[in-house]
């Protein structure tokens, strides 16, 4: 189940679209059944209209997978059925019912529509590649999670470049862009290896700690949070 805002609440019940951009937002208990690729679905009272076929999953206060949209299916509640429940994550379809109900804060009638949400998980963030200088992320998913949990934080420089980084999804375009010389991209890449130090440090990211280790001889400020971890144990 997804969390929301007042405003999408407001949006679903309603019956007006309700657009679905790069992130989704689950509970924590689901995080273990998504990773284990036991949920693979999401329902969402309303009708929910997805911006982007790729999304990241964010579920006890982190993002936890980058996943791929595979489909999405509108029904009337009275035609949910157990294998719906089951497959995001419930054991049965009074219990989906139950959790609706409590998420908008009223009764789920028969002829709502609701919107399932199909999707594969593509790459989690807690088995990541230590001999990658981005430890395997791509640097486009790095800016938007950086941009989300950083933003209080981060000078107003290395915002407007995270923000070029979204708009124009490559270093090289970002570049260009801010400072009409390809030559000027190391400064970006300085951007994006502060933000990833930073997602480790505050454990918004988890990485395994022998990968982080491994990850540490290659690059020079993920030592930094290695020597932070040792001295906190």
């Amino acid at each position: 189940m997804w969390q929301y805002t007042a405003q999408k609440l407001g949006d679903a019940m309603s019956g007006r679209e309700v657009y679905l951009r790069r992130h989704i937002m689950v509970k924590g208990r689901f995080v273990d059944l998504i990773l284990s690729g036991k949920k693979t679905t999401t329902i969402r009272l309303g009708r929910v209209v997805p911006k982007h076929d790729e999304i990241i999953i964010h579920g006890g206060g982190r993002p936890i997978a980058k996943a791929k949209i595979k489909r999405v299916v509108y029904k009337r509640v009275r035609e949910l059925t157990e294998e719906d429940a089951r497959k995001d994550g419930y054991n049965s379809l009074e219990e989906l019912l139950q959790d609706l109900e409590n998420v908008y804060g009223r009764r789920v009638y028969p002829d709502d529509i609701v919107t399932i949400i199909e999707f594969e998980v593509i790459q989690t963030f807690t088995d990541l590649n230590p001999e990658d200088v981005y430890l395997g992320l791509n640097p486009i998913d790095i800016a938007r999670i950086a941009y989300r949990y950083l933003r209080k934080e981060l000078t107003e420089d290395e915002k407007k470049i995270l923000e070029a980084l979204l708009r124009y999804r490559s270093i090289r375009e970002a570049a260009l862009k801010l400072f009409g010389s390809l030559g000027k991209r190391w400064i970006i890449r300085k951007v994006l290896r502060k933000c990833l130090r930073r997602l480790l440090e505050k454990g918004i990211l988890k990485v395994d700690e022998e990968k982080l280790r491994k990850a540490s001889q290659i690059m020079p400020s993920i030592a930094r949070v290695v020597e932070d971890k040792e001295s906190k144990s």
